[in-house]
């Protein structure tokens, strides 16, 4: 069932109305939840069963880490002298640690045993000749497709556990972590959640308002517009060109790579506008993903801006229990880098991503070091902060993440180093300017080009009107606006169109 779809709108128009005439907050529960295994049912029901175990391992783990730490709950001699209940504290804390490292543990198996077994034994077998290494790789792969959602899936329950051994309390309700964990518009490509932010509207869950309820509507409009009549659309060429290198030019090839950086955003961003949207009316609140990425003048502005509740999670998790940048610049550049490699890693089973995160990385430590440096000369900083200065920071962050793009669409090292040692100096094909722009669109190269340019304008406009002029369109216009979008939708859509990037996160 995709989110643009005729079945997906009576879907979300029928749990509405079911949901919505429940007084009791279980049987609402009790609604979301069964709507949500009908949602994951209609892509892959043959996962249901694990992502249930999954959901009652990590539910029983943290009401097992959360247990009192206080010796006296624990031990039935209450009458302790201080060094022994400081000994009981110790071992009882060792425990709550061993058993979340088993809960982390958990998950990550999970994770590694459908996204990168085959990667790890195809890597394996040439080096240490093992020929049945490669055969069970390519077994694996034909047989087993790793369960949509699964990446976001594991993250959230990792977060829980930590939370949970930090001191954050465990909930005692199945149900209701159950459906955190289900909710169907987060499910398959997030926004990462946090369960006690969630858990916290469960409490006093009230109809929305009718602004709130235009909110919700608008959302669903818009994420539409950008991903079938703008991310599809695009899509087609990046497809048409990245499919065809060997006949595409220099110039298609620059200008696929422009294109698939809005593709991406587009998809991505109208993908969480219609689960934020489709939260909304249900009287929840999904946190933002994206906030204008394209517009940061840092690459480390662009990952506080680009996919915002992973590069939360990966600050809380991963960077700071690293150590942040509290044991000094060597460190902090080392910790930078390694947890980009896992971000890039976290994408998927292939070197491209490994080889996009770490260019990420390394940015992000060509950042910090030029950071330092204009702490330490105030002309420098001052620089940096003139006009010219804002105009350059950008341009280098924005070139640096639209060529590392090449990576993560092409993740196939071989792909990638053709496309880059093609950017000057490759003609086209003579037929591939008639069959890609003419046949597929209509229009000329330089037309397809100006239609590129009008959208990155268009998202500049409103980035000016939001950050700059700090202006919204009200609700009544958002409501004129909402059908309008979808009959734009509906009659203007690429038929069929293509799935969620992200899908295969």
């Amino acid at each position: 069932m995709a989110f643009i779809s005729i079945t997906y709108g009576l879907f979300l128009l029928g749990v509405l109305l079911i949901y919505w005439s429940q007084r009791s907050s279980s049987w609402r529960l009790w609604v979301l939840l069964i709507a949500s295994l009908l949602f994951y049912s209609s892509l892959q029901i043959q996962y249901i069963p694990l992502l249930l175990l999954v959901v009652w391992l990590n539910f029983y783990l943290g009401q097992k880490i959360a247990v009192n730490t206080s010796p006296g709950s624990h031990l039935n001699n209450n009458h302790l002298s201080n060094e022994e209940w400081l000994m009981a504290q110790e071992l009882w804390n060792q425990q709550r640690l061993r058993l979340l490292w088993l809960g982390i543990g958990l998950n990550i198996i999970c994770l590694v045993s459908f996204k990168y077994v085959p990667f790890i034994l195809t890597n394996i077998s040439a080096p240490l000749n093992l020929p049945v290494a490669r055969e069970g790789a390519s077994w694996i792969s034909d047989r087993l497709i790793a369960p949509l959602g699964l990446s976001f899936f594991v993250f959230e329950c990792i977060a829980y556990l930590i939370d949970v051994y930090r001191g954050a309390p465990a909930t005692r309700q199945g149900l209701q972590f159950a459906t955190y964990k289900l909710f169907f518009p987060k499910l398959i490509s997030g926004p990462i959640t946090r369960y006690h932010q969630f858990a916290s509207e469960f409490k006093d869950i009230q109809f929305p308002s009718f602004d709130r309820l235009s909110e919700g509507l608008w959302l669903i409009a818009s994420g539409a517009v950008k991903k079938a009549l703008l991310a599809d659309r695009i899509g087609i060429f990046v497809d048409l060109c990245f499919g065809n290198l060997e006949r595409a030019g220099s110039g298609d090839l620059w200008l696929a790579i422009f294109a698939y950086g809005l593709q991406l955003y587009l998809d991505f961003s109208g993908y969480v506008d219609i689960a934020r949207g489709s939260a909304i009316l249900m009287g929840f609140n999904l946190p933002e993903n994206f906030n204008f990425p394209y517009f940061s003048t840092s690459i480390a502005d662009f990952w506080r801006r680009w996919h915002i509740t992973l590069g939360d999670w990966i600050r809380n998790y991963l960077y700071f229990p690293l150590g942040g940048s509290r044991k000094g610049l060597g460190r902090t550049c080392l910790n930078l880098f390694v947890v980009m490699l896992i971000i890039g890693i976290w994408h998927g089973a292939a070197w491209g991503f490994v080889v996009w995160g770490g260019l990420h990385g390394l940015a992000l430590v060509v950042h910090r070091l030029t950071q330092t440096l204009s702490e330490r000369f105030a002309w420098l900083k001052g620089w940096w902060q003139t006009g010219f200065g804002v105009l350059m920071a950008w341009a280098i962050t924005q070139w640096m993440v639209f060529m590392s793009w090449i990576f993560f669409r092409l993740p196939n090292l071989k792909q990638a180093g053709f496309v880059i040692q093609n950017l000057w100096g490759q003609p086209a094909d003579v037929q591939f300017a008639e069959n890609v722009y003419l046949t597929a669109f209509g229009l000329e190269r330089f037309e397809f080009t100006l239609l590129l340019v009008i959208v990155a304008l268009f998202m500049a406009g409103v980035y000016g009107i939001y950050r700059g002029l700090k202006l919204q369109l009200n609700w009544p216009l958002k409501l004129l606006l909402v059908p309008l979008c979808l009959y734009a939708v509906w009659l203007l859509a690429p038929e069929g169109g293509l799935p969620y990037i992200y899908f295969d996160f």
